[in-house]
């Protein structure tokens, strides 16, 4: 092989490979499982709330009555990150507001869930 076909050929498998590159998922903060979080209802303790979600990510540093569950998700090729927010109110250690952003719900709640109960007690609208 005559050197410049070496030095082509060299080229054309470098630019071949450069579109290999290794890209690491990043993930941080609390994983919220929609089975878990489906549970999760006004009422509760601050200890049924932690069994559930475990220890929120964000410290207690400003507010004592309010957790943050926070998530972060940076896959190979997505574009924009998946983030996630639920945020606990509690009044008298119990929980009294739940907030959530970007949470994605379960597709299916066992009847014998608080969720499900209470879905099932809504009135109907219409």
């Amino acid at each position: 092989m005559t050197r410049p076909a070496a030095a082509l050929s060299l080229a054309v498998a470098s630019l071949a490979l450069a579109g290999c590159v290794y890209r690491m998922s990043i993930q941080q903060g609390n994983y919220l499982d929609p089975a878990a979080v489906a549970q999760l209802s006004v009422g509760m303790t601050r200890s049924q709330v932690r069994y559930l979600l475990g220890t929120p990510q964000v410290p207690e540093a400003f507010d004592v009555n309010r957790w943050d569950y926070l998530y972060y998700l940076r896959t190979k090729r997505l574009r924009q990150p998946e983030a996630r927010r639920l945020t606990v109110h509690f009044v008298d250690d119990k929980v009294a507001r739940i907030e959530k952003d970007n949470v994605i719900e379960p597709l299916y709640v066992p009847k014998d869930t608080p969720a499900a109960a209470s879905a099932d007690a809504a009135p109907a609208t219409g």
